[in-house]
């Protein structure tokens, strides 16, 4: 294969690439942007109807190797509360904030959900 298609080839799966990645973020805004998140959701609903749209079964739709397992999880330092509710609040590269879609409350709800779902392999 030549160099040219190769290029041709990289350049047009990065493009795919940012395309899904910006669905997928669009796609995250509307549905957390709904009523599906009311104050009395529990955690799993919450991460339902905001995170699963990428994270589901604690995977990662986008960059496979940053999901949510455990093993993940420490390597990235994301393995406290604090931490994954900071990532939730304020995201980071591709993954949106919530600060203004989600309370506070439903935030640290969140992020220990994905601890304990985590420590028993999203089982």
């Amino acid at each position: 294969m030549s160099t040219q298609v190769k290029k041709l080839l990289a350049t047009t799966l990065l493009i795919l690439t940012l395309a899904f990645a910006e669905i997928a973020t669009n796609s995250q805004s509307a549905i957390a942007d709904t009523a599906t998140t009311p104050a009395t959701a529990t955690p799993a609903e919450v991460f339902s109807a905001n995170c699963a749209g990428c994270h589901i079964n604690g995977g990662n739709i986008i960059r496979r190797g940053k999901n949510l397992k455990q093993k993940a999880l420490k390597k990235y330092d994301m393995d406290s509360l604090d931490n994954i509710s900071n990532l939730v609040t304020n995201g980071k590269g591709i993954m949106p904030a919530y600060k203004d879609r989600l309370s506070e409350q439903q935030i640290i709800d969140v992020s220990a959900y994905v601890l304990s779902q985590a420590e028993t392999d999203w089982k």
